[in-house]
């Protein structure tokens, strides 16, 4: 017998919203470009660009392009490398924007490259 068919809509419901958060050193981030090899440029909210790597439990389940707005954790010793934590949905992108917690640059920034 087949299984049901769950709606995406309902999981990403349950899930609980990532919030960026300064004391662990997790910042939102904007891809500008894709490098390949699991590499990403990134333009985060410091102003800063980093290049970045997606880690192994995301490689081949979450798809990443341009313009997407992913939550990131700079190295400790290298600070112009980071790691991509978290890719966020449309529908987490405007719980973040209702939130205030993108700021206008990041946002316009991520509409030019998508």
């Amino acid at each position: 017998m087949p299984k049901k068919k769950r709606r995406r809509e309902e999981e990403e419901s349950k899930k609980e919203l990532l919030l960026p958060n300064p004391e662990e050193g997790t910042m939102l981030c904007v891809i500008t470009r894709i490098l390949g090899a699991d590499h990403v440029l990134l333009r985060c909210q410091d102003g800063v660009e980093r290049k970045a790597r997606i880690k192994g439990s995301m490689r081949r389940r979450v798809w990443m392009r341009e313009g997407d707005i992913v939550l990131a954790a700079p190295w400790d010793f290298k600070p112009d490398r980071a790691d991509i934590i978290h890719r966020y949905t449309r529908d987490e992108l405007k719980r973040l924007v209702e939130m205030g917690l993108v700021s206008e640059e990041l946002l316009e920034l991520a509409e030019e490259l998508a």
